[in-house]
C-alpha cells in the first residue's frame, strides 16, 4: 500500500518587522521573507473540503501574528511559528519554516541572513 503526501506551502511571504539583537534594529525594523511548508498524508482522494487539508490562510495568520511580536532572534520567531502550526494542524507530519532577514547589519554586503527549522512527527 502506497502513501500519498500532500504539501501546502506559502513562499516568499514579505513582512516588515522589528526583530533584531541590536536595539536600533527594533526601532528601524527590517524586511523579512518567509517560507512555510507543511506535509501530511492524504486520505481523502482529492476531497474538495477545506477541513481535509491545511488552510494556507491560517498559515499566513500564524506567521503574521508572530512577526508582530518583536524578538531579538529570528530563531525565536521561526520556533513560535512552527509550534503554532504543530498545535493547529495535528495531522501534519512535516513542517519547514524559513525566515530570511534582508540586508542584516553586518560589516559587508549581504543579501540576507537565514534561519531554517524542520520538524518531523
Amino acid at each position: 500500500m502506497s502513501i500519498i503526501y500532500q504539501k501546502v506551502a506559502l513562499q516568499n511571504v514579505h513582512f516588515f518587522a522589528y526583530h533584531g539583537f541590536y536595539p536600533i534594529e527594533q526601532v528601524l525594523g527590517s524586511e523579512f521573507i518567509l517560507d512555510i511548508e507543511t506535509e501530511f498524508e492524504v486520505f481523502n482522494n482529492g476531497s474538495d473540503d477545506l477541513a481535509q487539508t491545511v488552510n494556507y490562510e491560517r498559515l499566513y495568520e500564524i506567521a503574521s501574528v508572530e512577526m508582530k511580536n518583536t524578538r531579538k532572534l529570528i530563531e525565536a520567531v521561526a520556533h513560535a511559528i512552527l509550534e503554532q502550526i504543530r498545535h493547529d494542524f495535528l495531522a501534519v507530519k512535516r513542517i519547514r519554516v524559513v525566515i530570511r532577514k534582508m540586508h542584516p547589519p553586518v560589516k559587508g554586503e549581504v543579501g540576507n541572513s537565514l534561519v531554517e527549522l524542520k520538524f518531523n512527527r
